[in-house]
């Protein structure tokens, strides 16, 4: 089952994929077949009862089976929102890509994470909006997953288990503010060092009191930088997320072309590493880690694409997902 939200009458509105031309809205599926349903969220609904989910599920392939007989919406003239507006946090995970990787000084053996925030979230179709004080900014396309069984400690042979479904996500990140805005370096009186500070970089001597600190707050969470969509496919149709294959490109030329299988952490390694230290919770979503192998005209893959040089259409499509799609705005 694929499911989105969509605005209708400047209001989300949860809707599920009868077919690529057509969608039926939660209040026509409602109706039709008097559920009575006292939520229309797309949080609340990976919230719900599974038994439920599983009742809703049926009734919509019933109503593809026989779609002339029903309200249905027509996909090509809707406006996206992000699939999930309502989720409580967004995990990011950086370097979880064997290419990239190994330009670690030290790999530390686990997830690195940044967060980010609803606030920056975008619906399919929609722009990503470039300011010139961004400086160079470039796309990530990656797969996301959305929490739907919460969890805390979670065990690697039930890790899928907590998942409700998968996405694609664009992890827009800006490289200019991130190695300035969002940066700082300090010298750090040789009293107070500890050798934690320093051991996951290489010394050369005459930095070794030198500590830098990168905030990824404007960098990654600043307004249009979540690009997401457009459906949210249940766990259920996919049958190894570790083995997807991605696609990239820009203006119809592809810089990506990757898999799951590049990932340093599994899909099940990440939810199993993040419940040790966050509660996971329905609704919340871990975008899973850049898609980073190039071919010959983007040998740096998604680092040779520069959305602050150009206006440009991006499209990430992932195998058994969909496509997401977007424009790059400069204003």
């Amino acid at each position: 089952m694929k499911l989105a939200t969509i605005e209708i009458d400047k209001n989300p509105c949860l809707i599920f994929r009868i077919n690529d031309e057509l969608g039926v809205s939660i209040e026509t599926l409602s109706k039709a077949f008097n559920l009575k349903l006292s939520w229309s969220s797309m949080q609340e609904f990976i919230s719900s009862d599974s038994i439920m989910q599983q009742e809703i599920a049926h009734k919509v392939e019933k109503i593809t089976q026989q779609p002339d007989q029903y309200n249905l919406i027509k996909l090509n003239k809707v406006t996206w929102l992000p699939p999930n507006p309502n989720t409580r946090k967004i995990l990011g995970v950086a370097f979880n890509n064997k290419g990239i990787r190994k330009e670690a000084h030290f790999d530390p053996g686990c997830p690195n994470y940044f967060l980010k925030s609803s606030s920056c979230l975008n619906g399919h179709n929609e722009p990503v909006l470039i300011r010139d004080y961004y400086g160079n900014t470039i796309p990530e396309p990656e797969l996301c997953l959305f929490i739907g069984n919460p969890g805390k400690d979670i065990k690697k042979e039930h890790a899928l288990n907590h998942v409700f479904g998968y996405s694609i996500t664009n992890d827009i990140t800006s490289h200019g503010m991130k190695f300035s805005k969002d940066s700082l370096a300090v010298t750090r009186d040789q009293k107070i060092m500890r050798p934690e500070y320093t051991n996951w970089r290489k010394s050369y001597g005459s930095d070794e009191n030198d500590l830098y600190f990168v905030y990824h707050t404007r960098s990654k969470n600043t307004d249009t930088f979540g690009p997401m969509g457009p459906w949210v496919t249940t766990q259920d149709e996919i049958k190894d997320p570790n083995n997807l294959r991605i696609h990239a490109y820009k203006n119809n030329q592809c810089f990506t072309d990757d898999t799951t299988q590049s990932y340093t952490f599994s899909i099940e390694d990440l939810i199993v590493d993040a419940s040790r230290y966050f509660t996971l919770e329905a609704g919340d979503i871990i975008s899973c880690g850049t898609a980073a192998k190039g071919n010959e005209n983007f040998p740096h893959a998604h680092r040779n694409v520069l959305l602050n040089e150009e206006e440009c259409q991006i499209d990430i499509s992932i195998e058994g997902l969909g496509t997401l799609s977007h424009t790059v705005k400069h204003i």
